[in-house]
């Protein structure tokens, strides 16, 4: 693929890009300011060429590892909307059994991570905060025989859309090609109310997709 950027590559980039710009980003954003939508197409392409496509009956769910298939109420929310984004766009919807020109795949992408964060300092402060009169012990100490420390588990979720060259298969060296890539990451994005607007604005910045 030429000028397709790595999935996670252009959510780094698209990541650093909002944390240069202001001090606390995320602070006070609605789920709708906190969305990011990346797009990203193999310039050699012309979109012109392909004038049919099928999409999924049901969405891909990678998480952490596991993948499986879902069709609940959200990801058929995102099924149609991808479907009549793609029709306004000029294509026509065709079974998968007749040969369409493009495929379309959605997915659901969920990554965890975990760390560890150590905080003994502010134990030293106890002998000034909570001085061991307070408890009884005059002339006391407060001993800490272990480092304080939390651990932390961060769920982070995405939705791809993935468009598929169908059509020249075979020229490819049997290998079908990811021709446009379309990424949602933020907060509340897996929501059947918002879906047709957040698949809106990836198809809105994605003129060339369109006939």
């Amino acid at each position: 693929m030429r000028k397709i950027m790595s999935l996670f590559s252009a959510v780094v980039l698209a990541a650093l890009f909002i944390t240069g710009c202001t001090k606390e980003p995320l602070n006070n954003l609605t789920n709708e300011e906190s969305r990011i939508y990346i797009t990203n197409r193999d310039s050699a392409v012309n979109f012109n060429s392909y004038t049919t496509f099928s999409i999924s009956d049901s969405v891909g769910v990678i998480d952490n590892g596991d993948a499986y298939k879902s069709l609940n109420a959200v990801d058929q929310a995102y099924l149609n909307a991808v479907t009549k984004y793609m029709k306004q766009a000029g294509y026509t919807l065709v079974e998968k059994g007749q040969k369409p020109d493009l495929g379309i795949n959605v997915s659901r992408i969920y990554q965890t991570s975990t760390g560890v964060m150590s905080y003994p300092d502010y134990w030293s402060y106890y002998g000034g905060y909570w001085d061991p009169y307070y408890w009884g012990y005059g002339g006391f100490g407060y001993g800490m025989p272990f480092y304080a420390y939390s651990v932390y588990s961060i769920t982070e979720g995405a939705l791809s859309i993935d468009l598929l060259d169908l059509k020249n298969v075979a020229t490819n060296k049997d290998k079908i090609q990811l021709i446009w890539n379309g990424l949602i990451r933020g907060s509340g994005i897996f929501n059947e109310a918002t879906a047709d607007s957040q698949v809106k604005a990836l198809f809105d910045q994605s003129a060339y997709l369109h006939k």
